[in-house]
């Protein structure tokens, strides 16, 4: 975007929103410039902050007019890059449209702006003994549109399920400036085509979502939750295999390894079993007697499987002592490191102990910490990976660790990410994961949705083409592997 198209635009916006609604000063742009995962940076050319979903409309429509592309961003707590700012581009924040519009306790309903915070609406609804079941763990922090565009999980994904599985509606502004809604506001379902599952996930990149229906859940009769300590991870992955094979299904099960646990010992003095090479928490929930039964089987486990020390909450005070070190973990690191790296691969239970093991021959190879926290109940990794900035080939070094997890994750039969989507961080990985046919038909919904491909450009696919562009055909010669006359792109 020309200088004199950003300030047209600007001028534009300012009059149809409010002067406070549009940011031009270079440092405050600056203030957006990274989600997350701040070894990628942007600054945008123009932020715009709307209140409202006709005002979310109004912006897309004078950036379709103009051939503006834009980027949606919510709190910015994202992982993966997703939000990182066009430069050439409006950045779309939302975080101003934090109003629960409507909360419907008789039919387990609630309607939310994408700006409310995760949190927020599980508060909303305590005192009536219903709460939002996906729990990230920035849920303090993260907002609901984000949780939409990256389908995030958290620690009760275990049992609970995903955003996608707690959303049955949606108001989504099309790539033109249209509002439509999808999916079911009231009914149990919807006929046709599951278009809100399809917008779950997707990364901002088929519109931007301006209002969230989401599903509430009656707050279980008993909640348990467990601290173990174990000597290593070894035992703890071994632990976490048999409640799976003892047909558990707990609520949460998470697990941190000893870098991870000194980092949040530091942070919060959350007081973990001393000595401890891993720790599991597992929470347990539903019926007071179905979670009794449960708890006894939980700790014959954590018995057979050598733990050294395991700790019940007996109170809610307890219980939120016992999480503090978890939840608090992914910011805790930054007390053992000036830099780090959050990884999001997926592997199959049984594979826990195996990879665990790699991802440290990975890190000791190349000279690199990694801390890990993560889902153990679900297999959803969370590898931290550690180092200096100032330093001469850290950052290289821990972005080749950071790769070679991920393709450790393929190998077990997993998936290059979990909950924090694929963003500009795992673009380059998507033709390990699926085909060029595959690839293909996922850039032909997104054209579907998006034919000038203004929406979040430059994220998902490795290098997109123009949406009516044609394949260019390869050769099976010079693209191994790859489907005869299909490029990936």
């Amino acid at each position: 975007m020309s200088a004199a198209t950003a300030t047209e635009l600007a001028r534009r916006l300012r009059a149809r929103l409010g002067a406070s609604a549009v940011v031009t000063d270079e440092a405050a742009r600056r203030t957006y410039e990274c989600d997350g995962l701040a070894h990628y940076r942007t600054v945008p050319a123009l932020v715009v902050l709307p209140e409202s979903a006709e005002q979310v409309r109004t912006v897309v429509r004078e950036c379709h007019e103009a051939g503006v592309p834009w980027v949606a961003r919510g709190s910015g707590t994202g992982l993966s890059g997703g939000a990182l700012p066009h430069a050439d581009g409006v950045l779309i924040v939302t975080s101003r449209m934090r109003r629960i519009l409507s909360i419907d306790l008789a039919n387990g309903r609630a309607v939310v702006e994408p700006g409310v915070i995760n949190l927020a609406i599980s508060r909303a609804v305590a005192d009536d003994g219903w709460f939002y079941a996906p729990d990230p763990s920035s849920q303090s922090v993260c907002s609901i549109g984000g949780n939409v565009a990256e389908n995030s999980g958290g620690a009760k994904c275990v049992k609970y399920g995903f955003t996608v599985h707690h959303v049955t509606g949606l108001e989504l502004c099309t790539s033109e400036g249209e509002l439509i809604r999808i999916g079911s506001w009231l009914a149990a379902d919807a006929p046709g085509y599951d278009l809100t599952g399809l917008v779950v996930g997707s990364e901002g990149t088929l519109g931007i979502v301006t209002k969230v229906v989401v599903r509430l859940l009656r707050r279980p009769e008993q909640v348990t939750t467990l601290l173990a300590g174990f000597p290593s991870m070894a035992e703890a992955g071994a632990a976490t295999s048999a409640l799976v094979a003892a047909g558990l299904v707990p609520a949460a099960v998470e697990m941190m390894d000893a870098l991870a646990i000194s980092a949040a010992e530091q942070a919060v003095a959350c007081r973990y079993p001393e000595g401890a090479g891993a720790v599991l928490i597992v929470e347990l929930d539903g019926p007071a007697v179905e979670v009794a039964e449960e708890e006894w089987t939980v700790r014959e486990v954590f018995a057979d499987c050598g733990a050294i020390e395991v700790r019940r909450a007996v109170d809610e005070a307890e219980r939120a002592e016992i999480w503090k070190g978890r939840k608090s973990a992914f910011a805790a690191v930054g007390r053992i490191s000036r830099n780090y790296i959050v990884q999001d691969g997926v592997i199959p239970r049984t594979s826990l102990a195996s990879v665990l093991a790699s991802i440290d021959e990975l890190a000791r190879a190349a000279g690199i910490r990694v801390a890990n926290v993560f889902h153990a109940g679900d297999g959803n990794l969370h590898p931290l990976v550690l180092y200096d900035e100032t330093v001469p080939g850290e950052l290289d070094a821990a972005l080749s660790v950071s790769g070679a997890i991920l393709d450790l994750c393929l190998a077990h039969g997993g998936s290059i990410t979990g909950e924090h989507g694929v963003g500009v961080d795992k673009m380059a990985k998507m033709p390990r994961m699926f085909s060029a046919d595959d690839l293909q038909t996922m850039q032909l919904l997104r054209c579907a949705f998006d034919p000038p491909g203004l929406a979040n450009p430059g994220k998902i696919f490795p290098t997109p083409r123009l949406c009516g562009e044609p394949p260019r055909p390869r050769s099976a010669e010079s693209a191994p592997g790859i489907h005869q006359g299909i490029e990936i792109w």
